[in-house]
């Protein structure tokens, strides 16, 4: 789109200085080094400014303390210096800056919550693989028969590929993704263990949900006895897929998701790419269902849901409100072209909307950049969020929810008592960084030191 801004970030020179997928405790960009001083000035974590045990500080940091305003309109963003204190994984104290004390040197970089990837697919990438440009062959249909036929190949090194494709979030400033992973009679439980291997091995650096998704339908492959073994291990959410296009049936397909989530205490968050009436219908169901069930309230989430970009702006308002009474989020990957997905009525009516790169590299797509910041910057040019206002509330959908300040300015982030999982990134504020797609230059998880 013209505008758009390219991240100057190599992802090969990332991982060329990184020694992320070897130890996790490498630092590119001189900010965090093992050892001794780098030539530029920041300091190394070491006894000299370690503080005890996990306890540091990062001096010279970046924070937005509130908005600059020109008769009622927010023109401008102010920020400040300061030192933040971390301790076991979480926000110790922000102090006024010390910029001759202790610490790792920020260098006056922007902090910012870390993103969230909140729609991917970790287990089944072609990433690390030759390219190979996506060969349309039909529908969802002809993509399942050919993941039939290509899913045990797939498998064979899917947790070397699962780890690198989190390198890939990481360098774009995510620590966090939830995942769907493929249960169908094909992988059978193998792509949730081989995902289950590969997180713990990045488990100091990265954290994720899973969802167990059958991907061949539920009804359509016999999926179903492999959801039932995946809902008593280690997942987050039961999802489904397009029930009526797949499986025949709304309510056949949709009562037994419930039920698994019900009986097994899990949320739901299924991919619903209908974009018709099904797909309303579909919609209106789950609804309905989630207020007879209270405590799927706030557990459940509905991925795509392509079927409320091709509705009237009177039913999208409609059912943006029963989403929000009934607690249940949208998950997009922000799409465009001649399906406009209706994100800002969902988000001025309360919905939780985030967002996710759903596909990096596989069968179904090759578009997908691993940056959740590059989703909030195509969201502000799609729904006109250009202004410094608009700009810093898109930061949103990159932390899935986070932003430094609340709508009127008052500082909400960071505070004593936060999960220490933090981007450093060249910008000078949130606004910037949404709009330039600014570099992430450091990425923090619960205190640790990504990169």
């Amino acid at each position: 789109m013209e505008g758009k801004t390219e991240v100057k970030l190599s992802r090969k020179n990332f991982l060329r200085k990184s020694a992320i997928g070897l130890t996790g405790l490498s630092f590119a960009n001189g900010l965090f080094p093992v050892v001794g001083k780098t030539n530029n000035g920041p300091l190394a974590i070491n006894k000299e400014n370690m503080i005890s045990g996990d306890t540091y500080k990062i001096k010279n940091v970046r924070l937005e303390t509130g908005f600059e305003y020109e008769n009622g309109e927010v023109v401008g963003t102010k920020t400040k210096l300061f030192t933040v204190e971390i301790a076991s994984g979480k926000i110790k104290q922000v102090h006024r800056n010390q910029p001759q004390g202790e610490g790792v040197d920020g260098n006056g970089l922007l902090m910012l919550p870390a993103f969230k990837d909140m729609h991917i697919h970790l287990d089944k990438t072609l990433y690390t693989e030759r390219w190979r440009a996506v060969r349309r062959i039909g529908g969802v249909k002809e993509i399942i028969e050919l993941e039939q036929r290509t899913m045990r190949d797939l498998l064979k090194n899917s947790t070397y590929k699962a780890e690198k494709l989190i390198e890939l979030l990481q360098s774009f400033g995510s620590s966090f993704a939830r995942s769907h992973v493929n249960i169908e009679p094909t992988s059978k439980l193998d792509a949730l263990k081989n995902l289950e291997q590969a997180l713990a091995n990045k488990k100091d650096t990265f954290g994720a949900e899973l969802v167990a998704f059958p991907q061949h339908g539920l009804y359509y492959t016999e999926s179903l006895p492999y959801m039932e073994e995946a809902a008593k291990m280690n997942i987050d959410y039961i999802g489904a897929l397009d029930p009526y296009t797949i499986d025949g049936a709304i309510e056949r397909t949709m009562d037994t998701t419930i039920r698994l989530a019900l009986d097994h205490h899990k949320g739901i968050d299924m991919h619903l790419h209908e974009a018709g009436g099904s797909g309303i219908r579909t919609i209106e169901y789950l609804i309905a269902k989630v207020l007879e069930n209270p405590v799927l309230k706030s557990k459940t989430f509905v991925s795509h849901a392509f079927a409320l970009g091709a509705i009237s702006k009177g039913k999208q308002e409609e059912l943006a409100e029963q989403l929000a009474e009934a607690q249940i989020g949208i998950v997009s990957t922000v799409p465009f072209g001649n399906l406009v997905m209706p994100i800002p009525i969902l988000m001025e009516k309360g919905v939780q909307v985030t967002v996710g790169n759903d596909s990096i590299v596989d069968y179904w797509s090759t578009m997908g950049t691993g940056s959740v910041l590059q989703k909030a910057n195509l969201a502000a040019q799609l729904y006109g969020y250009t202004s410094e206002f608009g700009l810093s509330r898109m930061l949103k959908l990159a932390t899935a929810g986070a932003t430094p300040l609340d709508d009127k300015g008052a500082i909400q982030w960071p505070k004593v008592g936060d999960e220490a999982s933090i981007v450093l990134i060249d910008a000078s504020c949130s606004a910037e960084a949404v709009s330039r797609i600014s570099p992430v230059k450091s990425l923090v998880y619960k205190g640790n030191k990504v990169y």
